[in-house]
């Protein structure tokens, strides 16, 4: 029968295996910082709402599209208008306004992502 280890805490696990090293040359650590509290709660941007932003190549001869679409309908068209061109200009990119989804010529989820977040949207990747 085989030599059983006692599990109910004895000394055999009460050493230190680091006891033995030599620290001497090792650098001093520094101490932890104080946690500081912010002197005043940043506000946030209050969302304008959910855009789905997909990737899209069926039914395109083959070429991929960036579509932008669930705009809330509170946003007028006017606005949809200049943000597809806005959009255009920061992607490099062709693209068009068809009823209320933006299409953008190419893979630019990347791009399009960054700059509706700096216009206070909410992108949400969708489909594959």
């Amino acid at each position: 029968m085989s030599k059983r280890i006692s599990t109910d805490g004895g000394d055999s696990f009460g050493s230190n295996p680091f006891d033995g090293m030599n620290l001497g040359s090792l650098p001093a650590g520094s101490a932890p910082k104080p946690l500081q509290k912010r002197s005043s709660p940043e506000k946030k941007k209050a969302s304008k709402g959910r855009v789905e932003v997909r990737r899209e190549k069926a039914g395109r001869g083959g070429k991929t599209v960036t579509s932008l679409s669930a705009f809330p309908t509170h946003i007028p068209l006017k606005e949809l208008e200049s943000l597809a061109f806005d959009l255009k200009k920061a992607s490099a990119c062709g693209g068009t306004l068809k009823g209320r989804v933006i299409e953008l010529q190419g893979d630019v989820r990347d791009r399009v992502i960054l700059e509706l977040e700096k216009r206070s949207y909410q992108p949400v990747l969708a489909g594959g």
